[in-house]
C-alpha cells in the first residue's frame, strides 16, 4: 500500500501500526517493528511513520538514537556480531573485531563495498560456556580464535551454485 508520500510500506508494518497506534508505548514497539521488517529504520519510513502515529520526528530518531538496537544503516546481507559480554571480553572478544575488521576491511557499524557484510557489536547473547562467539545472522559460532574467522566468512562469501 502506498501511502501519501509515495513510500511503500510493507502490510505487515501497516497492520502493527494499525494495531498499536492508540497503546501506551506504541513508539518504541512499532520501531521495533519496522527494524523486523526492514532489517533497519530507513528514514523515508521513520518520516511516514511519525505522520501516521502523529509524532514529531525528531521524537522518533530521539528513540532511535537512544536504544542502541535501532540502526539506521542498513546492515549487511550477512550481518556478524560479535559478543563483547564480560566472558567474551575476557576470552578476546576485541581480537575478534579486530580480525573481523582486518579480513573485511572495514569497522564496527559499517558495511563492506559489496553489501555481503557488516559489523556490529553486541553484549551477552547467553553463551558465556562457549567464549568467545560471533553469530551470523544469528548462527552462533564459539570457542573461536582470530585464526577461525577466514573459514567462517568463507561460508559466506561462496553463494551456493544451483
Amino acid at each position: 500500500m502506498k501511502t501519501q508520500k509515495d513510500v511503500q510500506l510493507d502490510t505487515r508494518l501497516l497492520d502493527f501500526i494499525e494495531e498499536w497506534k492508540d497503546k501506551k508505548g506504541k513508539e518504541i514497539m512499532i520501531l521495533h517493528k519496522v527494524q523486523e521488517v526492514y532489517g533497519f529504520v530507513p528514514r523515508a519510513v521513520a518520516i511516514e511513520v511519525s505522520r501516521m502515529i502523529d509524532l514529531p520526528l525528531a521524537k522518533i530518531y530521539g528513540i532511535i538514537t537512544f536504544y542502541h538496537i535501532f540502526k539506521l544503516k542498513k546492515p549487511g546481507k550477512f550481518k556478524v556480531s560479535v559478543c563483547m559480554g564480560t566472558a567474551c571480553y575476557l576470552k578476546g572478544g576485541n581480537d575478534l573485531i579486530a580480525e573481523l575488521e582486518s579480513i573485511l576491511g572495514i569497522g564496527v557499524n559499517a558495511v563492506t563495498e559489496d553489501g555481503k557484510f557488516s559489523i556490529e557489536i553486541v553484549r551477552c547473547v547467553g553463551c558465556c560456556g562457549l567464549a568467545p562467539v560471533i553469530l551470523v545472522n544469528g548462527k552462533t559460532y564459539g570457542n573461536l580464535k582470530k585464526g577461525d574467522l577466514p573459514n567462517i566468512l568463507n561460508e559466506y562469501r561462496e553463494e551456493p551454485k544451483n
